[in-house]
């Protein structure tokens, strides 16, 4: 061959797909950019028998007549990009229900390798596959997969660099969908083969299909060629529809769906044997318990603070590791560089602005590891079950489950991400609602400033008081819901079905790859944005320098301090503590650290760091930001829980202010979410710092 092979991965979701996309590809995966496609889509290397490969993990579909972006994502790859082999990973115990997308598979006639992925899950239930009869009956290889463990996983590679070594060219397979399509199809495919429509992105009988089904994508498709036999092909599919509708007295994309299915289950009849009686499965009996409408949110609640409560306690000898270490760092440059403002941009700017954000990495990644931990066994999709019912009370769709979990529904999201998710909701209103509300989720990049504040203040009780801001979010995020939908996107709720996957014992080595892909995202932010933005905020707090008229007179921190307020940042700072002073009780330094963290919220505990290294002029001291504020006249936990509340809503970050114009395809709602959540972050910071101080 005299490419490198690309395999995609294919499969529905659930059916195991990512487990056997990081065991092929470990760590050697990133997210790749395909024109149009605007869904994330993951590529990765292997080696077998000494060749390399590429492997693209295309977004879960459970069919290639697309009614979901991912589902477009995934059809656009294959017409668009043509991968060489396709690996369909099948869930063995729902054979009838992943052998659909099997069969439209064979129908492009993408050279296919199915692996009968999860195959010990279905023997444990007494499910018996015969995968050499399957092989035989659908003509393409079967590989017995066991994905979260690496079982099957070498085999099912060698076999996919041997199908793309042998460029096996297209064939599409020739269902029958009963006489009536049969005939309409032998028209259709007829005229495409004479105008050579599409020729080099379809077959004709799959484009004959396609335009049978009335499929939306590809019509539109067609209808931008803008041609006489174009525009012919369609008015005939139109016409070939409704004849068929007349005489099966069904929509033809329902016709051709029944015949599918009907051609799936003969085979699934042929190599599959289940036990006769009517068993409940480990699954099942388990969701007896937690999805109960009673015990359920119980044991969720339980769950998520012991989750909490678990990643403070072993994450606190790591970060004090990590703050001793940027502590030896500052104390170090202090001493070996000159006295300047080298010294202060590289101890205030950079070590101590980025150390304050890198000291909390110990504790990120055991909050990704657990998280990983409730995807990977299933569970996941449990609280996404049981939250449902509270969200339809607050018009949202269930599906938007999704979105707030992406975004923090577990403290340490991204919003960005989880905006991204909300296609999938095909109500405007709702979709809309979902991306407005989801930024008050308590993201990945507030959660250094939630620590900062949570160690300074309320150490005794660190676990208890993130479980209660993740509460506190989703009240926020929900009740956002509640008054968007009945103000400005009023409407009904529309329906849901969620899937529950089966439970699963997640793999060490698939944990930890979720956990470093995660990790990773953040150092590489705290070694390039906040690095910058660091050394930039340092920049705003240094200059203008004090005249030499004002500093005469003072010295030690009362100098550093006069300079500090003098500078661009300081006099910005002062301008805004008159309102946010009496209000919130925030001083200049915060609010300095505010404007910072519209960048990325990161960026706050930075500032905050160079603000009170450079208020001071002793290097020597190797004092955490923690303690320095613990410590620091003005603050006391009433003012540190009114700042933590106006982070958790305040203006989303740039990134995330750029998705939702995007994906809102307006400015104008761009404008809005910066101007409502700054909005509701004032009002809450307010109440909550007015009600404390009367209260204390």
């Amino acid at each position: 061959m005299s490419h490198e092979p690309v395999i995609a991965l294919a499969g529905n979701p659930n059916s195991g797909k990512t487990s056997i996309f990081n065991a092929l590809t470990g760590a050697r995966q990133h997210v790749a950019n395909y024109p149009g496609i605007t869904v994330e889509i993951k590529e990765g290397g292997s080696r077998a028998g000494g060749v390399g490969v590429k492997v693209v993990d295309l977004p879960g579909a459970y069919s290639l007549t697309p009614y979901s972006p991912d589902e477009v994502a995934a059809r656009d790859y294959l017409l668009e990009q043509r991968p060489d082999v396709v690996i369909h990973v099948v869930d063995a115990s729902s054979l009838e229900r992943n052998l659909y997308l099997t069969t439209q598979l064979m129908e492009l006639g993408v050279p296919v390798i199915i692996a009968l992925n999860m195959i010990d899950i279905a023997e444990m239930r007494g499910i018996r596959i015969d995968s050499a009869e399957l092989s035989s009956i659908l003509g393409v290889p079967v590989i017995r997969t066991v994905g979260n463990r690496g079982t099957g996983t070498d085999a099912l590679l060698e076999k996919a660099v041997a199908v793309a070594g042998s460029e096996t060219s297209w064939v599409p397979i020739d269902l029958s969908y009963g006489t009536s399509s049969d005939r309409a199809l032998a028209i259709l495919e007829r005229m495409i083969v004479n105008c050579g429509l599409l020729a080099d992105v379809a077959p004709p009988r799959w484009l004959a299909l396609r335009l049978l089904e009335q499929d939306s994508h590809t019509i539109d498709r067609v209808e931008r060629l803008d041609t006489d036999g174009s525009r012919e092909i369609l008015d005939t599919a139109g016409k070939l529809a409704e004849q068929v509708f007349r005489e099966m007295n069904d929509e033809t994309e329902g016709v051709i769906a029944d015949h599918r299915y009907g051609f799936v289950a003969g085979v699934v009849k042929r190599v599959r044997t289940c036990p006769v009686e009517n068993r409940l499965y480990f699954s099942d009996r388990i969701d007896r318990f937690l999805t109960n409408p009673v015990l359920g949110p119980v044991v969720m609640a339980a769950v998520l603070f012991g989750l909490f409560q678990f990643t403070f306690m072993i994450s606190r000898a790591p970060i004090s590791w990590v703050e001793s270490l940027f502590g030896w760092l500052h104390v170090v440059a202090w001493d070996l560089l000159p006295r300047g403002f080298i010294r202060s941009m590289v101890v205030s700017g950079a070590i101590d602005g980025v150390g304050g954000v890198v000291g909390f990495v110990p504790l990120i990644m055991f909050m990704f590891f657990f998280i990983s931990i409730l995807e990977d066994t299933g569970y996941m999709a449990r609280i996404a079950f049981l939250m449902d019912r509270i969200f339809r009370k607050f018009g949202l769709h269930g599906s938007s489950i999704v979105p707030f979990i992406v975004s923090g529904g577990i403290t340490g999201g991204c919003a960005v991400p989880g905006i991204m998710a909300a296609r999938t909701l095909r109500d405007t209103r709702e979709r809309f609602a979902t991306i407005l509300s989801v930024p008050f989720m308590n993201c990945g990049a507030k959660l250094p400033v939630y620590a900062l504040l949570i160690g300074a203040f309320f150490s005794s009780n660190e676990g208890t008081v993130l479980f209660g801001l993740t509460i506190l979010s989703w009240t926020f995020a929900m009740l956002s819901a509640k008054l968007l939908r009945s103000t400005v996107l009023r409407g009904e709720s529309t329906s849901f079905v969620l899937e529950l996957p089966p439970y699963r014992l997640p793999s060490i080595r698939s944990l930890l790859i979720h956990m470093w892909e995660r990790t990773w995202l953040y150092l590489r932010k705290a070694g390039t944005v906040i690095l910058l933005a660091s050394v930039i905020m340092w920049g705003l707090m240094t200059f203008p320098a004090l005249p030499e008229e004002l500093a005469e007179g003072l010295s030690g921190n009362q100098l550093a301090q006069a300079s500090l307020s003098h500078s661009i940042a300081g006099r910005a700072g002062r301008i805004m503590e008159n309102a946010t002073r009496p209000l919130m009780g925030f001083d200049w330094k915060v609010d300095v650290a505010l404007i910072g963290g519209f960048a990325a919220k990161e960026i706050v505990v930075s500032t905050l760091g160079t603000a009170y290294s450079m208020s001071e002029v002793e290097g020597g001291g190797s004092v955490s930001l923690s303690e320095k504020l613990a410590t620091e006249e003005g603050w006391n936990p009433v003012m540190a829980l009114a700042l933590i509340v106006f982070t958790m809503l305040y203006i989303p970050c740039i990134a995330t202010i750029a998705v939702i114009k995007r994906e809102t395809g307006s400015w104008g709602w761009a404008g809005f979410a910066i101007l409502y959540t700054t909005g509701v972050a004032a009002v809450m910071a307010t109440l909550v710092y007015q009600a404390g101080t009367l209260i204390t």
